[in-house]
């Protein structure tokens, strides 16, 4: 009887995902390696396909967006061997090769593919911007259109719905639109697409977002504020006075430090001194290290992490404070205290309070 991975141990768990994760990468290569063969001969037009996606959608049953990248990889290994041989290895990933092909020539194609290996697509995005730079886009504040609600509700019981037109938004700034009043009874906003964020030359990257008329309004007073210092409403400058005002809040980052007055006996309260010599230790980032050797890399949600717990008479000084995302700061107290199911865990001088999160 083959054993579940629920009979695993975690040594045993974490070696067969990473096999499986081999077996898989080897498939693929070979899935690309034949797709390539497929689409030199051509083998689908015989089988009464027009092409080779609709081939792969309707007969391998695989998705559109699986079928779109292993068909550009399957090209690109077709110009250039080395791409299926990275890909086999687990060096570059189909991501990283659908943004590379279009970029891929018999005189770059080896450093290309050398340059990329083991980067995430955010930094593939931005060494291709270094080397195919885009224009600006240009800086436009837009209402997001509305859909109209049905008169009937029947209407929508077909399972029919009408296309409503794309949202477009971006980052300001100048351009101001006047709202439209419409009845709250007849329209409803269309969902916003996730944010956007891509390079599009060195040192420029294009960023789309959606934001309600409020933040809006404040980013338009900001430009209004910063207009004798920036005529042309770039934000640049206000985002960086929010970021020196958010690390003075949070980690007592300064010019000018003052001297704080030492944590009494008992106290969690962290000096600001050592907030500071802390957030600059650990390079604003989690300072984990997992079994492996490897550090955590998370630089949002940072927290201020006791190594000797405070319940357990640990101190606020900078030998014992790190900093934490916050999956491993409960990640260690779980360590160190057990699990808390549904509770919210509080540190306190007498241990760890267990408090219900509901009620």
């Amino acid at each position: 009887m083959l054993s579940t991975p629920a009979d695993l141990s975690d040594q045993e768990l974490l070696a067969r995902t990473l096999q499986l994760a081999a077996d898989e990468r080897q498939a693929t290569a070979l899935l690309i390696a034949h797709l390539a063969e497929v689409d030199a001969r051509r083998l689908y037009l015989a089988e009464g396909y027009s092409s080779l996606f609709t081939y792969c959608t309707q007969v391998l049953r695989l998705s559109e967006h699986a079928a779109y990248g292993r068909i550009e990889a399957a090209r690109a290994a077709r110009r250039f061997p080395l791409v299926l041989e990275t890909l086999t290895d687990g060096l570059v990933t189909l991501t990283t090769v659908g943004l590379l092909a279009p970029h891929l020539t018999a005189e770059n194609h080896r450093d290309l593919l050398d340059q990329v290996r083991g980067k995430s697509k955010r930094a593939v995005e931005v060494m291709l911007a270094e080397l195919a730079p885009r224009p600006s886009v240009p800086t436009v504040v837009r209402r997001l259109p509305v859909a109209h609600l049905s008169p009937a509700p029947s209407a929508l019981l077909d399972g029919t719905m009408a296309s409503a037109p794309e949202p477009v938004t971006s980052l300001p700034p100048v351009a101001t639109v006047p709202p439209v009043a419409t009845p709250p009874s007849a329209t409803i906003p269309l969902p916003g697409r996730p944010a956007t964020v891509a390079p599009l030359a060195p040192q420029r990257y294009k960023i789309q977002f959606t934001a309600r008329a409020e933040t809006y309004e404040k980013l338009r007073r900001a430009q209004d504020l910063l207009r004798h210092q920036i005529p042309d409403g770039d934000l640049d400058r206000a985002l960086t006075a929010l970021l020196e005002n958010l690390a003075r809040q949070k980690f007592a980052a300064t010019g000018r430090p003052r001297g704080g007055r030492p944590a009494a006996p008992g106290s969690r309260h962290i000096p600001a001194e050592v907030k500071r010599a802390v957030w600059l230790r650990d390079g604003g980032r989690c300072a984990f290290v997992g079994t492996s050797g490897r550090r955590c890399t998370a630089t949002g949600f940072l927290e201020f992490h006791h190594v000797q717990p405070h319940a357990a008479g640990g101190a606020s000084t900078i030998d014992n404070i790190q900093l934490r995302c916050r999956a491993h700061n409960a990640y260690e107290a779980e360590l160190y205290f057990g699990p808390a199911t549904l509770a919210e865990v509080r540190e306190t001088p007498a241990g760890y309070s267990v408090r219900p999160e509901f009620g």
